[in-house]
């Protein structure tokens, strides 16, 4: 069994055919997800379609792109809709400096405030980090993210920094979350940190429909092909397809509080 820990099958690209798209995440051994929020009406979305199913769980956030969109009122919307029994986290959130849809002030302010909220609601944080490490663990310490991290916790989406990078961030005791950028044949430093990071900190994922795996890239990605992100991560953990399941779904389990 798998769980795929960051798709956004609740998005309108699943629209034509999303109980299909479930169908086969199932039928590949995918039987748990977690459908991401990214503002306000994909966190809605999101949760309404964790509401169908009882295998699905949802986060509500504001990704960094859409920054310049909070206000207090959708702060007040996000911090309600995080109160739904289905919600595991807050996010994604984070840095995005390699489109700067908003400004990195912007992008600050939202990333603080959500911060604030997953430590109100006890819940873990989702990670969007992209061309911004500094940035990111500066404000990781400026806000004290340890313990959040080692009691709740924090898990670094789409993992795409090298081993030094995984290193500090399992110093914090966040999670690292591995997804079809691993399997791409020029990402060497994805690779070397993905073989060496702790075992109990490891968790794989989609991100559909973005970053297909490597043999489906050009394709809408989907849930059943982090089948082949596992595969990969035994790949280079020197491990047998079986045994990294089980660890990376006890992970999964663990950090989104889903019932064994």
């Amino acid at each position: 069994m798998l769980i795929d820990t960051h798709c956004h099958i609740a998005d309108a690209e699943f629209d034509g055919d999303r109980e299909a798209v479930i169908a086969r995440a199932i039928a590949a051994g995918v039987q748990k997800m977690i459908v991401i929020g990214t503002g306000l009406e994909s966190s809605r979305r999101a949760v309404a379609l964790a509401e169908k199913y009882p295998f699905l769980r949802a986060t509500v956030g504001l990704h960094p792109h859409d920054a310049k969109e909070l206000d207090d009122s959708l702060l007040e919307a996000l911090s309600q809709l995080a109160d739904h029994p289905k919600v595991a986290a807050m996010g994604e959130m984070g840095f995005d400096l390699f489109y700067n849809h908003s400004s990195l002030e912007m992008q600050r302010h939202a990333f603080i405030a959500q911060i604030c909220l997953a430590k109100e609601k006890q819940l873990p944080l989702v990670i969007h980090t992209r061309d911004a490490w500094p940035e990111t663990f500066d404000l990781f310490e400026a806000e004290g993210i340890r313990e959040h991290a080692q009691n709740v916790g924090v898990v670094l989406h789409c993992f795409t920094g090298d081993k030094a990078i995984a290193e500090r961030g399992a110093a914090l005791g966040c999670y690292l979350s591995f997804s079809g950028i691993m399997t791409f044949k020029k990402a060497k430093d994805v690779q070397k940190a993905a073989g060496g990071a702790a075992i109990n900190k490891i968790v794989v994922e989609t991100d559909a429909p973005y970053l297909a795996p490597q043999g489906k890239r050009g394709k809408r990605n989907e849930p059943a092909y982090v089948v082949t992100v596992a595969q990969k991560l035994a790949e280079l953990r020197q491990m047998s397809f079986d045994a990294l399941c089980k660890i990376t779904t006890r992970n999964a389990e663990r950090l989104f509080r889903f019932n064994p």
